[in-house]
Formats: C-alpha cells, sequence, structure tokens
C-alpha cells in the first residue's frame, strides 16, 4: 500500500509540473547537471505574482536518492531582483527510506548594477518533522547560483547544491546529494 501511495504521489508532483508549465501565462524549464545528479523543474505563473511549479532530482551522490516536488509561491521579478516565497511538498525516494512532506522556503537573486545580465543569489526549502510522513523526519534542500542572460529568455548558471533528510529509521541523516552544477533556464 505504501507503494501505491508513493508512485501516486511522485505521479501528481510531476503532472503538477507539467501542467504549470503548459497552462501558465509566463513560465521556465530549467535543466541542471552535476557530477552525480540530474535536475529538471518547470514552473508557470498562474496569475500576476503567484508561481506553480515542480521538478525532479536524481542523485548518485552515494546511494540512489530521486526527490519530487510541487511549489506554490509568490514571485516578484524586476531589474534589481527575482524572488519567491512559499511552500513546497517534497517526495523522498531513496535507498535509505521513503517519505514526504511540506517545507517552506524560496529563491532570491540580485542583479549587478554593473553587469544586468549577472545575477547571484541562492535557494532554500526545508521541510520540518512536524508535517512529514513515511520514513522521513526532516529534511533540506539549499544551492547557491551565479546566472548570466545569454539573451532575455536564456540563462545559464554555476552553482553548488545540497540535499539531505534524516529518516525515521537505521539510516538517519543522510546527505543525498552535494555538489557543483552547470545548468540552462528557458523562460517564456
Amino acid at each position: 500500500m505504501n507503494t501505491l501511495i508513493s508512485h501516486f504521489a511522485k505521479a501528481t508532483l510531476l503532472g503538477t509540473a507539467v501542467l504549470a508549465a503548459a497552462s501558465a501565462q509566463a513560465g521556465s524549464l530549467d535543466l541542471n547537471l552535476g557530477p552525480d545528479a540530474v535536475q529538471f523543474e518547470a514552473a508557470g505563473t498562474i496569475t500576476h505574482g503567484v508561481a506553480l511549479g515542480g521538478g525532479i532530482l536524481h542523485s548518485d551522490y552515494r546511494e540512489d536518492a530521486t526527490l519530487y516536488h510541487a511549489q506554490l509561491l509568490g514571485v516578484q521579478r524586476n531589474l534589481q531582483r527575482d524572488v519567491g516565497i512559499g511552500a513546497r511538498w517534497t517526495q523522498f525516494d531513496t535507498d535509505y527510506g521513503n517519505g514526504g512532506g511540506l517545507g517552506l522556503g524560496g529563491y532570491g537573486y540580485v542583479y549587478l548594477p554593473q553587469a544586468p545580465a549577472v545575477s547571484l543569489g541562492g535557494y532554500g526549502f526545508y521541510t520540518p518533522s512536524v508535517v512529514t510522513s513515511g520514513d522521513l523526519d526532516d529534511g533540506y534542500e539549499v544551492g547557491v547560483r551565479a546566472r548570466y542572460a545569454f539573451t532575455p529568455n536564456v540563462d545559464g548558471y554555476v552553482g553548488l547544491r545540497q540535499a539531505a533528510a534524516d529518516f525515521d529509521n537505521r539510516h538517519g541523516n543522510r546527505t543525498l546529494d552535494r555538489g557543483a552544477q552547470v545548468g540552462v533556464r528557458l523562460s517564456f
């Protein structure tokens, strides 16, 4: 039964991401690669200042780990900054344990006045134990990035990411992904 619920949660999260990108007024697709990981995200603006999105991160950092997420964020983008704050459901499917939870967090980037095509910033989401299910006790994903706008619709970036979780079983706290990444984001 737990396996069936896990597969349903994953399908729902991925469906949300695709639906958000396809039906949005404006949106983005993001792909990044690291030495041990690949991540894909899709997001779309559902109304002014509100974005719905989702994604998947697969890592072979130490063992197999796949993290699925769906998020709803309040967002603002102008010539000085690009920020979003809100809630994210993350589903963990790992060799250490499985489970999901509702977390809070966001992202923030500032554009350099001397080089307006360059932005620096990062993101972070934390899922506390009070809102988790399955083997998951708590978890987080954090990262920093330097982005460069090659065109108004294409950003390239380099960054660092760490994802970890604490499981309510014999495995305890585990780093699921850590390392450098290079990526591209398409906006439409």
